[in-house]
């Protein structure tokens, strides 16, 4: 927390505000909005809440097609699977470990050929790095399909000066308890149609009719985010800029520390963007690389350090088996959010995160890398 959450909350339990509508949701849209240089947002219950909202905006629906990437988290594709549609996933590209623009444009070419172009595509921007938005919004706009940037981890965020999330046609904001500022549980829907934003607050408020009684003439849901969570929002938007900065400090010395490692890679910058670094990642460039990042995690998790294998790509998970995905042109047999799976670990990034305790983590890695690469050489 910053310390000036209570005051937000404070002013909700005095005015008696407690519902998913009042003060601090207007202020916190319009703060969130003005920060990005976007016309309107909905502060809505998660980022989860808000893709769902987004492709029903959209017009999508049962037997659509959706593009998304493979290398995420799921509650990047399961708003696709809500509304009846199929998603087709999208390998990662080497230079910044997001979608592919290369297999997104091979995905489009055989839509387009099989006469069905996908309703939408939705771009994360992976721990806080941008994908190739140029790029990307390139070929979307060249098939005419709609954008949605899923920048829950990148807030903050920017390329060429522009902030993150509002590239696309909506953008989406996470305010989950792990994100770089947090409601507890929260998320944002970003765009400049006001007429969808303001689409999605009815749909979000259970759809009900402006009418006296409680009538309903489609189908909404209960997505609103709560004043008292607004408020603490507000809050935590304040400190934004010293939290992205906390976090790129957390991420340099990493690799201040692992510098002199070739066979340590980390998540690449793209040349114009700043990411937040909402998480420090790295790659271990090795052909026994699984069986290191498990050493790493075993070690650290014994001396009571949380670390984390990168995603699993989602066109490896029991839930997508079969579904259809376009691997980033390249000669090895692994695509590329494979490999990444297989060599990459997530380390402590807490903004918080004191440097007594980021060196234990050092020291950690540290000395299993050495003892892994000596392992290596006797072999």
């Amino acid at each position: 927390m910053s310390g000036n959450e209570r005051k937000y909350i404070d002013e909700a339990f005095e005015s008696n505000w407690i519902a998913p509508l009042g003060p601090n949701i207007d202020a916190f849209e319009s703060e969130l909005a003005s920060y990005v240089s976007i016309k309107g947002a909905a502060a809505v219950s998660s980022g989860t809440a808000a893709i769902h909202l987004a492709l029903e905006l959209l017009g999508v629906g049962k037997g659509d097609l959706v593009c998304c990437p493979s290398f995420t988290f799921i509650a990047s594709a399961n708003p696709i699977s809500y509304l009846g549609a199929e998603p087709i996933f999208i390998d990662s590209e080497p230079d910044t470990w997001n979608m592919s623009p290369e297999a997104l444009e091979q995905a489009m070419m055989e839509c387009a050929a099989e006469g069905k172009l996908p309703k939408a595509v939705i771009v994360v921007h992976l721990y806080g790095c941008i994908a190739k938005m140029t790029e990307i919004m390139s070929v979307c706009n060249r098939y005419d399909v709609p954008v949605i940037e899923d920048a829950a981890e990148s807030l903050g965020s920017t390329y060429n000066g522009i902030q993150s999330g509002t590239f696309g046609h909506f953008g989406i904001f996470s305010f989950n308890g792990n994100k770089i500022i947090t409601t507890s549980g929260g998320g944002m829907l970003v765009s400049n149609d006001l007429e969808a934003i303001n689409k999605a607050r009815f749909l979000a408020t259970q759809a009900r009719d402006a009418a006296q009684h409680y009538q309903h003439s489609v189908m909404g849901y209960n997505y609103r985010l709560s004043n008292i969570l607004a408020g603490i929002g507000r809050a935590q938007l304040e400190v934004l800029d010293e939290r992205v900065e906390a976090r790129r400090n957390v991420f340099l010395r990493y690799v201040n520390a692992f510098r002199h490692y070739d066979n340590v890679q980390f998540m690449p910058e793209q040349i114009g963007s700043r990411s937040n670094r909402w998480l420090t990642t790295f790659t271990i460039t090795e052909e026994d690389s699984a069986w290191k990042i498990q050493e790493l995690l075993n070690e650290l998790s014994a001396n009571n350090i949380e670390a984390r294998p990168l995603w699993k790509p989602l066109h490896q998970q029991p839930l997508f088996e079969g579904t259809r995905f376009y691997p980033h042109p390249t000669l090895e047999a692994a695509s590329i959010c494979e490999k990444l799976f297989q060599s990459g670990i997530c380390l402590p990034s807490g903004s918080n995160l004191g440097i007594e305790d980021q060196m234990r983590v050092i020291e950690v890695v540290e000395r299993v890398i050495a003892e892994t690469v000596q392992v290596t050489i006797q072999r």
